[in-house]
């Protein structure tokens, strides 16, 4: 029911970086990692939002507060924060993970396409 929170904070925080980083990311000499952050974003972001969408047709996020159904149960609190440490943090490193073997084997593409073309 809350495992969407923990990909939620780390979308904010990649965006919050990506903005205020900005030269340093589109530079060409910059990591594959830095350079590929924007997909990493996204997918973050998307992630994120089929998650809201998916627990609101679930029901277990309302439009009202608490928003979370297992907050108006005694030890909802709990509940909440265990499924934000069991699914939503191995979620957000699993993706994480995924999108860095892609952003390395992505920039090794990109330099045998530049090498091939010089």
């Amino acid at each position: 029911m809350a495992c969407f929170v923990v990909p939620l904070i780390q979308a904010v925080a990649t965006s919050v970086y990506r903005k205020r980083n900005i030269q340093s990311v589109t530079s060409p000499d910059a990591s594959p990692f830095k350079r590929h952050l924007p997909s990493l974003e996204k997918m973050l972001w998307g992630g994120t939002v089929m998650l809201i969408v998916d627990h609101i047709i679930n029901g277990e996020l309302t439009w009202r507060f608490p928003f979370f159904t297992a907050l108006d149960q005694a030890g909802g609190g709990g509940v909440v924060l265990k499924e934000m440490l069991t699914v939503g943090v191995p979620m957000s490193l699993a993706l994480t993970a995924v999108w860095a073997v892609w952003a390395v084997l992505e920039s090794r593409k990109e330099s045998i396409h530049i090498q091939t073309n010089n």
